[in-house]
């Protein structure tokens, strides 16, 4: 069993992991602004306080955990573009402040960055619309960030292109920076096998240091 704190436990990602890391057995703190917004029950779920952009805050509900995952600007829409960045940098200084007794870190990334099949960038593709560009570039800079960071054990996750909510079929495919698809050229995860992925990586940690994504 691992001691998680989750920030970002009432998002569409967020939630999926909660419940992910709730059946398999985890401890998990969901960590929120507004405790009211977590309505979820179960013995082994702490709701507190906290505030993802505040590396006080960050250090306060990271003591004492094995791990830190953050589902913040997961893809819950435009609002979420001002926090990606910010969040990046305050996690990992709050997380650093705990020295050796530092958790480790899994963040929900983007799959903007990611190469596609054609040797381009998703991002690249033509007639995204400007606000969802912001966030993939958002998250771009957030993975630049962490990528310079050797004093924390992270680890960011992208989704496929797509990920919305599904099915939980436990099953998905992995790579590093390239975007995986299907025979016909589609990327897609559900919300819940992405969770799945996600939860596997706290359980048997396969990719630290470094990005990894994963499609069905």
């Amino acid at each position: 069993m691992a001691k998680i704190a989750l920030f970002g436990a009432n998002g569409t990602i967020g939630s999926r992991v909660l419940r992910e890391a709730l059946n398999r057995g985890h401890q998990v703190t969901a960590v929120v602004r507004d405790p009211a917004k977590i309505t979820d029950t179960h013995e082994r779920l702490t709701v507190a306080t906290g505030d993802v952009l505040d590396p006080a805050s960050v250090a306060d509900v990271a003591a004492g955990q094995d791990v830190v995952i953050s589902a913040v600007g997961g893809g819950d829409g435009p609002g979420h573009l001002a926090t990606i960045e910010p969040a990046a940098k305050a996690l990992v200084a709050g997380v650093r402040t705990l020295g050796d007794a530092a958790p480790r870190l899994i963040t929900v990334g983007g799959a903007g960055s990611l190469r596609t099949p054609d040797g381009k960038q998703v991002w690249d593709a033509e007639g995204l619309p400007e606000f969802l560009l912001q966030i993939m570039h958002a998250h771009g800079d957030a993975l630049d960030f962490y990528r310079t960071v050797e004093d924390v054990r992270w680890t960011n996750v992208s989704p496929a292109a797509t990920i919305e909510p599904g099915e939980r079929t436990g099953t998905y495919r992995t790579a590093l920076d390239d975007l995986v698809v299907d025979e016909s050229g589609n990327s897609r995860i559900s919300a819940e096998d992405y969770a799945v992925a996600l939860i596997d990586e706290v359980e048997k940690p396969q990719h630290t240091g470094e990005r990894f994504t994963v499609a069905d």
